[in-house]
């Protein structure tokens, strides 16, 4: 049986890989393009809970795993590298360790509209020094969009990494494909170029403008008007126009107080956009903005229940064997 067919078999059996499938992570109902399926899902033991992802009908198997491969080096606190990757000639699939998560487009249904202002920033710092990392890294995100923010108490987690590249090679005609919010796919990666890292700042400001409104693409008098030119900036349709995320820390997380005194006609130092926490580990300006309180209070009870009901999850039976 060809991997993809067994693949479709098993999940419908309850099982992705080595794990028996609890539920699946996104709702439909919301409209807003997943690139991936996913599924909460634990190991036959139950010592192991995960978030696992696997590819939509369709999808070329062979960019799926490449993109979670690669994934797996991604740095970063609120960064979400696959842990474990399908063998190969297995069914394809990724796995990382579960949080208690909504997608961003979920914790807007939750939370009954638009997000505060203030979680606004706070996921935005967050989501920008992840992407900092990865462009340090030489790594464009390429998958930016709604579906791929999930909230967890302690902050974002950014996945669908190399979503754009997975859903066509460069050089092929990516809009409308299944899996890429149009709004959050930058025009030049629609029309078929290569991503990079201006890409994923195109791509922040839809997510941005999301979850401020609600939409992708709003009206510009629909963004609260704190938010307006830092998002109207990022969705510039000209790469080079759109700021560098220095700038965007900048805009969404100011440092306090006033910059050092390097003395007349000296240049200011920039500010740093990511240091090291005690523990040498990256801790940039967002760590500020995630205590408690970023999150409304019904995403987090939201959070509750969802850890709650997966503690007390039965496995799935396994299937009876065949004569």
């Amino acid at each position: 049986m060809p991997a993809s067919v067994a693949g479709a078999a098993g999940r419908a059996r309850g099982a992705t890989g080595p794990y028996a499938v609890l539920r699946e992570l996104d709702d439909e109902a919301s409209g807003i393009p997943v690139p991936e399926r996913r599924f909460i899902g634990r190991s036959a033991d139950g010592d192991r809970t995960v978030l696992i992802g696997v590819p939509l009908p369709g999808a070329d198997p062979g960019r799926f795993l490449a993109e979670a491969e690669t994934s797996r080096y991604l740095l970063g606190p609120w960064s979400a590298p696959a842990a474990e990757v399908a063998a190969p000639g297995d069914a394809p699939w990724h796995a990382r360790p579960y949080v208690p998560v909504l997608p961003l487009p979920a914790a807007l249904t939750v939370h009954g509209g638009p997000l505060p202002e203030h979680t606004v920033r706070a996921l935005g710092a967050a989501l920008v020094e992840t992407l900092v990392i990865g462009h340090g890294q030489g790594l464009a995100h390429a998958g930016v969009s709604p579906a791929a923010v999930l909230l967890a108490a302690d902050g974002p987690r950014l996945t669908c990494f190399g979503a754009v590249r997975a859903a066509a090679e460069d050089g092929t005609a990516r809009s409308g494909l299944p899996g890429l919010e149009s709004g959050s796919l930058p025009p030049e990666q629609a029309a078929g170029g290569r991503p990079q890292p201006a890409g994923d700042v195109y791509a922040l400001g839809a997510v941005l403008a999301y979850a401020a409104t609600g939409h992708t693409v709003p009206e510009r008098e629909e963004l609260p008007a704190a938010l307006r030119a830092v998002v109207t900036a990022c969705l510039s349709r000209d790469p080079a126009a759109r700021p560098r995320p220095a700038e965007l820390l900048d805009a969404l997380c100011p440092a306090a107080g006033p910059p050092p005194d390097t003395g007349a006609g000296a240049a200011a130092a920039p500010r740093p956009v990511t240091l090291p926490d005690a523990a040498g580990g990256p801790a940039g300006r967002a760590a500020a903005l995630l205590g408690p309180g970023w999150l409304p209070g019904r995403i987090i009870a939201a959070l509750a229940r969802q850890s709650a009901e997966l503690l007390a999850a039965d496995l799935p039976a396994s299937p009876a064997p065949q004569d």
